[in-house]
This record gives structure tokens, C-alpha cells and sequence, in this order.
């Protein structure tokens, strides 16, 4: 909101002070002949006064009138002058040798200095001196409290436009994390009530197809799995059924059975992942332990492959609250990438971040991962080498799921360089 308030104001600032600046002089320069008038007949018993008491007196005695009336007038500066002391303009020079009174506009329109002849070679000059300091401060003063008060009004105004508009942001940044049943609730009063309604419909509309695709990919897994179990069944019992030559065949069959299997299981862990109603679970637990006990799991084929692997802690891991199964889930997915595409060493590290999140990354010393596809790879479906099978390339949806599943818990899964010379996921979870 800063931002916004400082930028309108800076411009509203910079018009009232150019308007201060301008338009005063603009307005007297365009009705000259009108501001002259006016002052003038402002002027008019001024100059009938002064004219009065010198005519009455005796030119010899004009110093001494001089002296008297300036006393009287005072602060105003009452002079006597020769006309060629004067420093008249022709307009002034004119209407003096005409025996008439002349006037100076100051700001504003109105007069600061008062001519008034006395005879072909005298004149008085009656001048308003600059206002004193303590005026000027408190001049001053008063704009600042207009400004004061353009900044009450203009932050009345802003709030609520920023407000709304803060919510809608996080409805957006919520609606882009899955949880598809955020809403605005933005008054339709509200300035922008009316792109918030646009924007709420939006959401619905998304939200019924999202759950319309999630419901037939549901019911079409589960309707595979009894089908796919079956088969897989039916081809067993076959298995010492059919001549020695076509066994081979029918292991390949099941083989394919079950790779449809395995395919529908990923298709329904996927699914459940953004199922908005499903609870997670926050439990306190080692991190370390846990990661052991993921790793545990992969450690005789690690060890039957010759590839170096490492578990590295650094600094003390005190224990951390998480969903040990989905974080269980993501590890075993980067773990099972990694020995999919590394040349000989894995890496897994643990270290707590000084914002107290919990940092977690497995490093490979494989090809690595082109900049331009480490966005890509966390679509569904999607696998870097397009050549690979599934049995080398997988069915590329392990990383989608594993970036699903740190982002249910608010972390963030992303990809960069390994220092090994592979790629390197690095889990962010945060604190609580």
C-alpha cells in the first residue's frame, strides 16, 4: 500500500504546488485590465487621504507631512519623491503626468505599492513591505496542513482499494496452490466489486471442472484397478497352462498388467494430493531418522549398483514438525530419480535454514537438468528424454507428486545445479 499512497500523493503534491506556482499568475496575466481596476478603487481613499494632508500643507512643510504619515501608516513605507527618483514604468510615467494614481499588483492580484502624484515633480509611494517571518511560518504552515489533510483523504480513499485489492491477490496466490475453494468475499459495494465477481465466478467455474476431472480420474482408476487385478490373477493361474514356449510371452503380459498397475496407483496418489478436504498431518519428528528410514528402503539396490551414496547432516537437526508421510513420499521419489539417472554418487543433505526452516537436498552426479526444462519437469507426464521407456524414464509423474506433496505443507521443491556436476532438489519446508 506504501508504494501506491506515496506515488498518488507525490503527484497530487506535485500538481498543488505547480498549481500554487502558476495558475495565480496565469489568472492575473489573462484579466490584467480587471485586476488593475479593481485595485485601483481599492487604493482610491488611500490616495485621496494622502493628496488631502500634502495639498494642506505648505511644500516646505512636506518633509515634515512626510514624516507624520509615515508614522501613521507604518509598517507601510510612505515615501516623498521626485518623479525621476521613482523608477516608473511608461504606463506609470503616464498616468502620473496625467495627475492620476497608479498601482503595482503583486501576487495574487493585489497591490503592493501605491503612486500618487502631488504635482508635475513630486509624488508619494505608499509600499507593503515583505510579510514577517513568524507570518510566513505560519503561511507556510497552513499548506502543510492542507497537504497533511490531501494525505488523510487521499489514505482514506487508498485503503480500502488496497485492502480488496491484497485480497484478491491472496485468493489468486491460494487458488494457484489448489485449494480450489477460496474465494474474494469482496463487498460488491467496493471499487472493485465488480472485477471481484467476474474473478469469484471465475474460481467456480474452475473449481467444478477441476472437481469434475478429479472425480472421473477417481472412478476411472478405481474401475481399472479390479479389471487390472484380475487379469494380473488370471495370466498367473495360465502361467503352467500354456506350452513352455509362450511363458515368456505371458510374463511379458504381466509384466505390462502390472506396469498399468503401478501406472493407475500413481494416477490415484496424484489425485488425492489435491484433494482439498483431505487432512494433513503434522507430526514432530526426526528429520534424520526419517530420511534414514526413506534411504533404508533403497539401500540394497544402491549397494548392488555400486553407486556411492551419503547422507550428510550439518549442523544440529532438532526435531521438526511435518507430514512425515508426504515428505516420506517426496524423498522416495528425488531418491529413486536420482539412482535413475546418476553415474555413481548420490548425496542427500539436511541442514536447518536461519529462518528455522528445514532444508533437505538430494544431489546426483549425473547429466543434470537443462535451465529451460527445470520447470517442465515438475509437469504431469512430462520426462526430460523423450526416448527413454518407462522402465529407464519412469512415468513422469514421481517429481509432480513430490512437488505436490512439499507444497500441501507450504514448502517449495525446486531444482538448480549439483556441485557434483547433476542436478540438485532442494525441499524447503517451512518452521511450524
Amino acid at each position: 500500500m506504501l508504494k501506491i499512497l506515496v506515488r498518488l500523493y507525490l503527484v497530487i503534491i506535485v500538481a498543488y504546488a505547480g498549481a500554487l506556482l502558476f495558475i495565480p499568475d496565469t489568472i492575473v496575466g489573462l484579466f490584467q485590465d480587471r485586476f488593475m481596476a479593481y485595485n485601483l478603487d481599492q487604493a482610491k481613499g488611500v490616495q485621496s487621504l494622502i493628496v488631502r494632508q500634502f495639498r494642506q500643507a505648505p511644500r516646505e512643510q512636506w518633509p515634515a507631512v512626510e514624516q507624520e504619515l509615515a508614522s501613521d501608516f507604518a509598517p507601510l513605507e510612505l515615501q516623498l519623491l521626485r518623479m525621476d527618483q521613482a523608477d516608473l514604468s511608461v504606463d506609470e510615467q503616464a498616468r502620473l503626468e496625467h495627475g492620476l494614481y497608479a498601482v503595482r499588483i503583486a501576487e495574487w492580484g493585489y497591490y503592493e505599492t501605491v503612486l500618487v502624484p502631488l504635482d508635475k515633480e513630486w509624488l508619494v509611494r505608499l509600499h507593503s513591505p515583505p510579510d514577517p517571518l513568524d507570518i510566513n511560518v505560519l503561511s507556510w504552515g497552513v499548506t502543510v496542513l492542507i497537504g497533511a489533510a490531501m494525505l488523510g483523504c487521499l489514505l482514506l480513499w487508498v485503503w480500502p482499494h488496497w485492502r480488496d485489492l491484497e485480497r484478491l491477490k491472496e485468493t489468486a496466490r491460494r487458488l494457484g496452490q489448489g485449494q480450489m475453494a477460496e474465494r474474494t468475499h469482496i463487498s460488491p459495494h467496493s471499487n472493485i466489486g465488480e472485477l471481484a465477481g467476474v474473478f469469484d465466478t471465475m474460481a467456480s467455474d474452475l473449481e467444478r471442472h477441476v472437481n469434475q476431472q478429479r472425480e472421473l480420474l477417481n472412478a476411472v482408476s478405481h474401475e481399472l484397478r479390479t479389471p487390472l487385478t484380475r487379469l494380473d490373477f488370471g495370466l498367473v493361474l495360465l502361467f503352467d497352462e500354456v506350452p513352455p514356449a509362450s511363458r515368456k510371452r505371458l510374463l511379458e503380459l504381466v509384466g505390462h498388467v502390472r506396469e498399468l498397475d503401478e501406472l493407475v496407483l500413481e494416477l490415484l496418489s496424484y489425485s488425492r494430493l489435491y484433494n482439498a478436504d483431505q487432512a494433513r498431518e503434522r507430526v514432530e519428528v526426526s528429520l534424520l531418522e526419517l530420511v534414514d528410514s526413506v534411504l533404508g528402503g533403497f539401500a540394497e539396490e544402491l549397494d548392488g549398483r555400486g553407486i556411492q551414496w551419503e547422507v550428510r547432516a550439518e549442523g544440529d537437526l532438532p526435531r521438526f514438525v511435518l507430514d512425515p508421510r508426504l515428505t516420506a513420499r517426496a524423498v522416495q521419489n528425488l531418491v529413486r530419480n536420482a539412482m535413475r539417472y546418476c553415474d555413481e554418487s548420490l548425496l542427500l543433505r539436511l541442514r536447518l535454514e536461519d529462518d528455522g526452516a528445514c532444508l533437505v537436498t538430494v544431489e546426483d552426479d549425473g547429466i543434470g537438468i537443462p535451465v529451460e526444462e527445470r520447470e517442465r519437469i515438475f509437469q504431469p507426464f512430462y520426462r526430460l528424454d523423450r526416448s527413454r521407456d518407462r522402465n529407464t524414464g519412469g512415468f513422469g509423474l514421481g517429481l509432480a507428486i513430490s512437488r505436490r506433496a512439499i507444497e500441501g505443507q507450504g514448502g517449495t521443491l525446486t531444482v538448480a545445479q549439483s556441485a557434483l556436476g547433476g542436478a540438485q532438489f532442494r525441499i524447503r519446508l517451512p518452521a511450524g
